[in-house]
C-alpha cells in the first residue's frame, strides 16, 4: 500500500467518523413543531383517560352493568 492509499483511507475514515458523529447527535432530536403536537395528542388522550375514570367509577354505571349481568 502506497502513501496515497494511506493518505485517502485516513481521510475517508475521518470524514466518515464526522457523518456518523453528526447522524448520532441528531438521531434523537423531533423538531418543535412534532413536540408541539405530540403534547397536544397527550393532553387530549389525559382528558379522554379522566372523562373514561369518571364514567366507570360512576355508581349508575356500576348499577347498570350488574343489572345487564342478571
Amino acid at each position: 500500500m502506497g502513501p496515497f492509499e494511506i493518505a485517502a483511507l485516513a481521510i475517508i475514515g475521518g470524514i466518515g467518523l464526522s457523518a456518523f458523529k453528526v447522524y448520532h447527535d441528531n438521531k434523537g432530536k423531533a423538531g418543535s413543531a412534532e413536540l408541539d403536537q405530540l403534547r397536544v395528542e397527550q393532553e387530549k388522550l389525559k382528558q379522554r383517560i379522566a372523562t373514561l375514570e369518571s364514567i366507570v367509577t360512576d355508581k349508575s354505571y356500576q348499577l347498570k352493568e350488574q343489572i345487564n349481568r342478571l
